[in-house]
């Protein structure tokens, strides 16, 4: 799904006109390009591999930040030639550079079991993501899945891309001071230590995208991560041209009162949707993981309106066949409502001058009853009124989600309403330990969660002892006598870390 029209990774040179801030000096290094080609696909953040290469770089960053991009931007050049020098260091680097480009390459699940599919290419718009924490540009659960869900489509080959927000400073980080009271600190995330590059056109130029706010236009940064075979791009409105207020939009996720949350969900949507367009990819699929991204079915439709030469309502019918739309909320109040005059102040032109719609035709669409002026506009109900697919994240949960969104289906039966459910998994290589990945291998194969087989009888084979085994069963399990005797695993389960990460202390 590489886009030829823009910069992708080409060695040295496609580096350093991506990263303007490389040290000029790397490029003199034989073999830091290919390091740099690690560090800057997260594959390394479930597929440990490369860990010992970072360690031997700087043990003691590795460990704090498990971060190897921040790791080549600290060190210095003669550690980095140092190590390189080294055949034994520089035969491991070779060899997973080459394993990594070889798997990217080959045809995974999806190509097996769907071969000559029309499928190409799946939008997953998110407003977090949770890759890994050196890219901390998430909250909670709704990052984690769609974390989890791009590293899965990335193994079994799926061809899906990423949409989100890159957040200057994103969620807060809690501490605690001597009192025992909670505090919430919001550290800076500098682009510049972050595994991630600026999308650039063929001419050098950095792609960056505008959209209409009240009042001016604003700019949009655009930026792409590599997440194993799969993109996930994204944008933030930092860009010096921008005005203060302006340049603050994506500072903060899930921060700022209803308007900023609503300035966020147009960059998301609109500008998400158009950054696929400037990158030549035109998706089958437009996936909206939670209602926050919903704007993007409409600017969908514009796409189709401008393509075809055809009406709005023509253009909605046709791609709404297209989004399917994830629930995750369980009760009505937590969905995004937004006061019908904010609406009108941001969006009266999207409707008018690009929609070629009334602004009260677009607050319909996020309205349970469309006469109401008074009703608030609901980011839910427009996503469900642009999708042809919702879904719950659990049985029970589609069930919950029939109930609450049934007044949008006046004439349906509650058990009848559209709405079905997947449940939510985990992308398991991400979660298990050093010592679980090495019992689930050798019970179930290194493929064990790549395709459609069930491992479950594999894993009822695995006896007791061979369970207790794991290191953290053996340090809690209270009836042995030398239980005490024990130690307790020094290396977390989800960074694999010598000291154990934040999350898990």
């Amino acid at each position: 799904m590489a886009v030829s029209a823009f910069w992708t990774w080409n060695g040295t040179e496609g580096e350093r006109l991506n990263d303007p801030k490389s040290p000029s000096d790397w490029f003199k290094v034989d073999g830091v390009d290919a390091l740099v080609e690690l560090a800057l696909n997260l594959h390394w953040s479930w597929n440990h591999a490369a860990d010992e290469l970072w360690e031997a770089l700087d043990k003691d960053l590795w460990a704090t930040t498990q971060n190897p991009w921040v790791i080549l931007r600290t060190v210095s050049r003669e550690k980095i030639k140092a190590a390189l020098g080294s055949p034994e260091f520089r035969q491991k680097l070779d060899t997973l550079l080459r394993q990594n480009r070889e798997s990217y390459r080959a045809d995974a699940w999806f190509q097996h079991t769907h071969p000559g599919a029309a499928l190409t290419t799946v939008a997953y718009f998110s407003m977090e993501f949770m890759l890994s924490e050196a890219l901390p540009i998430y909250s909670g659960g709704l990052g984690n899945v769609a974390g989890d869900q791009m590293k899965a489509a990335s193994d079994l080959g799926v061809p899906v891309v990423g949409v989100g927000l890159l957040y200057g400073q994103g969620y807060f980080r809690q501490d605690f001071d001597s009192e025992g009271r909670q505090q919430a600190l919001y550290p800076i995330n500098d682009p510049g230590q972050l595994p991630i590059r600026p999308l650039r056109q063929p001419n050098g130029e950095w792609l960056r995208l505008q959209i209409q706010l009240p009042g001016s236009k604003i700019w949009l940064r655009c930026w792409e991560v590599s997440v194993g075979r799969a993109k996930l791009y994204l944008l933030d409105t930092n860009d010096f041209a921008n005005t203060a207020v302006h340049r603050g939009i994506t500072s903060e996720l899930y921060g700022g009162d209803a308007e900023m949350r609503l300035k966020q969900e147009i960059v998301l949507g609109i500008g998400g949707w158009r950054l696929l367009r400037a990158l030549g990819l035109t998706p089958e699929v437009c996936h909206l993981n939670e209602g926050h991204a919903a704007f993007a079915v409409l600017e969908r439709a514009r796409s189709y309106m401008e393509d075809h030469k055809k009406p709005f309502d023509l253009a909605m019918n046709i791609s709404r066949a297209g989004n399917v739309f994830t629930t995750h909320t369980a009760v009505s109040a937590g969905f995004d409502r937004f006061d019908p005059a904010l609406i009108r102040t941001y969006l009266n032109h999207y409707a008018v001058d690009e929609l070629a719609i009334s602004v009260d035709d677009l607050l319909a669409m996020g309205r349970q009853n469309p006469e109401d002026n008074s009703e608030p506009f609901n980011m839910a109900y427009l996503a469900v009124h642009g999708s042809g697919q919702i879904n719950g994240v659990s049985k029970l949960h589609g069930k919950v989600s029939r109930q609450i969104f049934q007044s949008l289906f006046p004439h349906w039966p509650q058990e009848e309403v559209p709405i079905g459910s997947v449940t939510n998994g985990i992308h398991v290589p991400t979660w298990d330990s050093a010592e679980a990945d090495a019992l689930w291998t050798s019970a179930c194969g290194a493929k064990r969660w790549r395709g459609d087989r069930p491992i479950e009888d594999d894993i009822r084979h695995i006896s007791n002892q061979e369970l207790w085994q794991l290191p953290h069963c053996r340090a809690k399990r209270p009836d042995r006598a030398d239980a005490e005797a024990v130690p307790v695993p020094t290396r977390c389960g989800r960074c694999r870390s010598v000291k154990c990460c934040r999350r898990f202390r």
